[in-house]
């Protein structure tokens, strides 16, 4: 018989970067009694450093899809590849130019330059890489691509993110 019921063992888990960040943010004010303006300043570090870490595990855990959708994800050294059970493929980030969310929130798009599409459920198995994945896109950000992960209403494609180059692009034709 498990030590703690499973719902919260999942609960715990699921904001464990939160919860240590806050923790180490916590030592952090406890250590702030310290006499020596160099150990409160040092106290002042972590603080802000566990603040930072909770923030950074607010916006993974908001990222993360619960339920399950067919493929894997994996990414390696620059490349986001996608295992499904009927399609699947690879991307290097470096390639990619435009990002979208499409199938009311259901699915990702990656296009690269060439014009490789690659579709990768929300919500597929390993997806939570590709939150420090996309943090590498260029002009990127992220509260956008939260908030349009948890919009209410999604319509039925969205596009979070052109590379700059093509942004100038597109701004150029209208």
């Amino acid at each position: 018989m498990p030590l703690i019921r499973p719902e919260i063992a999942a609960t715990l888990r699921r904001w464990s970067e939160v919860l240590i960040g806050l923790g180490v943010a916590g030592f952090g004010l406890w250590a702030l009694q310290a006499r020596g303006a160099f150990f409160q300043g040092l106290a002042g570090l972590v603080i802000l450093a566990g603040l930072a870490l909770a923030v950074i595990g607010w916006r993974r855990m908001r990222f993360h899809r619960e339920g399950t959708a067919p493929g894997v994800v994996q990414v390696i050294e620059g490349q986001v590849s996608y295992y499904g059970p009927t399609d699947g493929g690879f991307i290097a980030l470096g390639d990619l130019v435009e990002l979208h969310l499409v199938d009311r929130g259901a699915s990702w798009l990656l296009i690269a330059q060439d014009g490789t599409r690659l579709e990768i459920p929300v919500a597929a198995a390993g997806s939570d890489a590709l939150f420090d994945a996309f943090t590498h896109l260029p002009d990127l950000r992220m509260q956008a691509l939260l908030d349009a992960l948890d919009a209410p209403d999604p319509p039925p494609a969205r596009a979070i993110w052109l590379h700059p180059a093509r942004r100038a692009k597109h701004l150029h034709l209208r």
